[in-house]
């Protein structure tokens, strides 16, 4: 891995700090130890802020949410391909890149769930997992990381064609949704995900095996 610019090198230290609070306010039995750990838990809060450049107070809400898991987030997404070789992707409304459909795992299902679930409330669409195309450590592959993620990439087929058969129910993360050939990706795609739709084309063609980031 290349050396990362200090501000990434200082969020992925609070993220380390984030976990090891949050198994210690989860295990930890006396009083002190959970003040030590809530303690730990607030440096890491504001080295968060710090790395981004942001205030303290717009980092709270994560307290109860992100700041509570311990352990890396993990996050899927569907590669869906018909049979003319066209991909789904979706605009995003918060920053206006294309990518592919997904969001992160929630606890009570696998990860193939999370990824229909995920397609099903941003585009409307059905889709069925066929094969895992890959996971990966989004250190590698997204720049300006905050907190460190496993993403799961899943080959799927639509149920639906290329037409919803209902309306998002997370609509507003949509800003657009459109079908595109290997070689004619839109313009402004998300970089975290050029590898891993080759990956999901090579899947597509039959490739067996699953990609995953090798050690050293």
């Amino acid at each position: 891995m290349t050396l990362q610019p200090p501000a990434e090198q200082i969020a992925l230290a609070a993220d380390r700090l984030r976990d090891m609070a949050a198994a210690g306010l989860r295990y930890a039995e006396g009083i002190y130890d959970h003040e030590r750990y809530q303690a730990i838990q607030q440096i890491a809060l504001e080295l968060l802020a710090l790395a981004n450049g942001d205030t303290l107070a717009a980092f709270e809400p994560l307290r109860a949410t992100i700041f509570a898991r311990s352990s890396p987030l993990l996050a899927g997404a569907a590669a869906v391909i018909d049979d003319e070789g066209m991909i789904l992707l979706q605009r995003r409304a918060d920053n206006g890149l294309w990518n592919m459909p997904g969001g992160v795992m929630e606890v009570g299902e696998t990860p193939a769930q999370a990824v229909v679930r995920e397609l099903l409330e941003e585009t409307g669409l059905r889709c069925q997992p066929i094969a895992l195309v890959g996971v990966y450590d989004n250190r590698y592959w997204e720049p300006g990381v905050v907190q460190h993620m496993y993403k799961l990439t899943f080959l799927c087929a639509s149920l639906d064609g290329r037409q919803p058969v209902q309306p998002p129910s997370h609509a507003l993360e949509t800003a657009e949704l459109g079908w595109f050939a290997e070689h004619n990706l839109p313009t402004g795609l998300f970089e975290g995900h050029r590898q891993r739709i080759t990956d999901a084309f090579r899947a597509w063609r039959g490739e067996p095996r699953a990609y995953f980031d090798r050690p050293g």
